[in-house]
């Protein structure tokens, strides 16, 4: 049969210590924040180059409109995703 397991003096002990909400959590943030620069500028820079290979290399495709849709894609991207001011 199934041993349910039974909880120690010492798991009791640690469960009525804690205290919700008074663990600091900065590195959690710091990790959590480049997570997301590193998201959005990657997926940013992932579409710019399938764009700019997709215009090249499509039948009738030229490197200078692949080239220059990519950078207008870029220059878009880069003024909505910019970070701005801290609240």
């Amino acid at each position: 049969m199934a041993d349910p397991h039974h909880a120690t003096d010492a798991a009791d002990a640690d469960a009525h210590a804690y205290q919700r909400g008074t663990m600091t959590v900065t590195e959690q943030v710091s990790t959590w924040n480049l997570f997301m620069v590193l998201a959005k500028w990657g997926a940013l820079s992932i579409a710019s180059v399938l764009l700019f290979i997709t215009m090249w290399f499509h039948p009738g495709g030229s490197f200078f409109a692949g080239l220059i849709s990519a950078l207008v894609l870029f220059v878009a991207g880069f003024v909505f995703l910019k970070s701005g001011k801290a609240h």
